[in-house]
């Protein structure tokens, strides 16, 4: 495993911006690992759509999400953030959780400033707590990692309750809390998106939501603007709903996959050598003796697209 913190404070002190894929389960990280994004972040949203069925509406608990985030953490190569809501109560539960996400291999968490349970960023209802008790949060949790590389993205929900300047008010009280990033949740304009750029000191953190009340950007001109991590927090989950909903219809309407694949539908090759199952058989063999191969086997196939490595022990895919 890397040291994920270590990783993500080299790659946000290069030059350039840091475009990520939001991730809900270790599929989708190995996704977006193997397209070659530098650092991934966990969606709190759509873990709570794919772990529990429900929308963004604050109910996932700690352990839920804990035990989502520390298996992507382990299932990829590169820097994963996680949403960790509002900490999941007070300055105390915060720290806890920080505890929880850093010994579980993630590279930093985001905390935010809406009450207790909390909502998605873009829904109706929004609450926030005084900017004074996220403050004691922010120091809390900074007190609370170990490793302090360990990054703490500090997110205010105030833009959309009480305003952009009260939105940036609060983000400069947390620089000096002691956040290492800044994420203001749910800008409504261009102009906003540079202003919050302009009066803030510390790396910034922007979200694309397709369909959400952020405008849609392109990374390169976030950038320009003084945005280092551009954020597409739902997309692949997003993405993958059409994508599912699409070859159900095919299955209902003909009555077979045949017209979707294998242009909507990725082969058993391609899925096991995305999960390492090569490595797999690797290790069992070595461990067991060679497998016969039984009549209709795809393994060759399997290992034509593998890239087999032997040697070491960071090298076992468990």
């Amino acid at each position: 495993m890397i040291n994920g913190a270590k990783r993500l404070r080299e790659l946000l002190a290069q030059p350039g911006p840091l475009l990520c894929p939001g991730t809900y389960d270790c599929l989708s990280a190995k996704v977006a690992e193997r397209c070659g994004f530098p650092v991934l972040s966990i969606s709190g949203a759509a873990v709570a759509a794919s772990v529990l069925g429900y929308p963004d509406v604050g109910l996932p608990t700690l352990p839920e999400v804990l035990t989502q985030a520390r298996n992507i953490a382990r299932c990829v190569e590169v820097p994963v953030t996680v949403d960790a809501d509002t900490g999941y109560g007070n300055a105390l539960n915060a720290m806890r959780a920080t505890r929880e996400f850093e010994a579980a291999g993630l590279a930093g968490m985001m905390i935010e400033d809406q009450v207790f349970p909390k909502r998605c960023g873009h829904f109706e209802g929004k609450k926030v707590i005084p900017a004074e008790e996220m403050v004691i949060k922010l120091q809390a949790v900074c007190e609370a990692r170990r490793n302090k590389d360990f990054v703490i993205i500090a997110r205010t929900d105030a833009r959309g309750v009480l305003g952009i300047d009260e939105a940036i008010r609060r983000a400069l009280l947390y620089c000096e809390a002691g956040a290492d990033m800044i994420f203001v949740e749910a800008m409504m304009s261009v102009e906003e998106m540079r202003k919050v750029a302009q009066a803030i000191p510390k790396p910034l953190k922007a979200n694309m939501n397709d369909g959400g009340k952020t405008p849609p950007v392109h990374y390169n001109d976030l950038y320009a603007m003084g945005y280092k991590l551009i954020n597409y927090s739902g997309m692949l989950q997003r993405s993958a709903i059409r994508a599912m909903t699409d070859v159900a219809e095919i299955l209902k309407k003909e009555g077979t996959t045949t017209s979707a694949y294998p242009a909507k539908i990725c082969d058993m090759t391609e899925r096991s050598e995305l999960l390492g199952l090569s490595r797999f058989y690797a290790l069992e063999e070595r461990l067991y003796g060679k497998f016969l191969e039984s009549e209709g086997s795809w393994r060759k196939e399997l290992d034509a697209h593998a890239s087999l490595q032997q040697g070491d022990s960071q090298d076992i895919p468990i």
